[in-house]
């Protein structure tokens, strides 16, 4: 079982969440009716495909052993697995907050993502 699940936010989306408690989600992950995350295998894919030459973005560390929405694992890019949670975010839940800055070849440079 994966321990840690990766969201990608804009600093705006996070700064709300903490005054609120919780990640209801972006914009897309309401019109899917789910929160959008990634292992960690996957979240570089996942940054260059959604968030490509984006600034001002943070990675969440989420503790998925600690979440109460049900978080279901679904087929999506080229049917890998992804989890998906479908409830709100509890700003609690999030073990760390990264910067995700663009290196100077335009891609994402990742922190570790091991445990």
């Amino acid at each position: 079982m994966v321990k840690d699940l990766y969201r990608i936010v804009t600093e705006d989306e996070w700064r709300a969440a903490q005054s609120t408690g919780v990640f209801e989600g972006s914009e897309h992950d309401r019109r899917d009716g789910f929160i959008h995350f990634s292992t960690a295998s996957q979240a570089a894919e996942t940054a260059a495909k959604h968030y490509a030459g984006k600034s001002g973005l943070l990675l969440l560390r989420v503790d998925a052993a600690v979440l109460t929405a049900p978080l279901k694992w679904e087929a999506s890019r080229g049917g890998q697995l992804f989890p998906h949670l479908y409830g709100t975010l509890p700003v609690g839940s999030v073990r760390r907050v990264e910067k995700l800055p663009l290196g100077p070849d335009g891609l994402f440079l990742f922190p570790n993502l091991e445990p």
